[in-house]
């Protein structure tokens, strides 16, 4: 049992929590116990909160940041992926409901021909962002989607030779607000090491999704 591995019991705890998703995910997740219907954490006042600031066009909008200094940046974009990370990971929203489906649609229009998801870095290429977007929406049941796949297509033609991803801009060793004043985005060099942090990133979209989850071939990566 997952408990003998730990020093110390949580569940006490995640129980005697007063927050319900937590309660609710640690007894279906956790315990293995039969519970209501997600739709209930769906009622709750918090993501009620978050719904009510959605705008028409599924985005929601960033309130502050220096417009002025970033202007190339999609601040709303940014808070979008912020606002459908809080729904997804703490109350278990899915496409069912109309505030997801119109939060993917507004990204899948922020989508390029390319397959990438483009805007927070300006014109620049967003492995990090792109592929937590994506995470994001595969755990909305968007796996099967085909501009899903399209991303897919792109992560997997835009690696490194040792097999992890970069953000182009910082193996060219690019300021990254001089690369946002750039009309296109900079090709990345794949002789340069991976990163890390970058391709941790990525790789939570591949294990999110019900396949490439299980596929070992197209992501493994060279030595360190």
């Amino acid at each position: 049992m997952w408990l003998d591995e730990l020093q110390f019991n949580p569940l006490n705890t995640l129980l005697n929590c007063s927050n319900p998703a937590i309660d609710y995910f640690t007894r279906r997740d956790l315990l293995e116990e039969k519970v209501a219907k997600i739709n209930t954490l769906w009622e709750l006042p918090a993501p009620k909160k978050i719904i009510n600031k959605q705008q028409d066009d599924g985005f929601w909008k960033y309130l502050g940041g220096n417009h002025k200094l970033r202007s190339a940046e999609d601040y709303d974009q940014l808070e979008t992926f912020r606002q459908l990370g809080e729904l997804v990971e703490k109350y278990g929203f899915h496409k069912n409901h109309p505030s997801i489906e119109k939060a993917a649609e507004f990204f899948f229009k922020c989508q390029t021909n390319e397959g990438d998801f483009r805007g927070i870095y300006g014109k620049q290429y967003a492995p990090t962002y792109s592929s937590a977007i994506m995470e994001l929406l595969i755990k909305s049941e968007y796996f099967d989607d085909l501009r899903i796949e399209k991303r897919f297509h792109w992560l997997l033609s835009h690696r490194q030779n040792d097999g992890g991803w970069a953000i182009p801009f910082r193996t060219l060793k690019i300021n990254y607000t001089d690369s946002l004043k750039l009309p296109r985005p900079l090709p990345s060099d794949p002789s340069k090491p991976f990163s890390h942090l970058i391709t941790g990133m990525v790789l939570r979209a591949f294990a999110a999704h019900p396949e490439y989850r299980q596929s070992l071939t197209p992501i493994t990566l060279g030595s360190y």
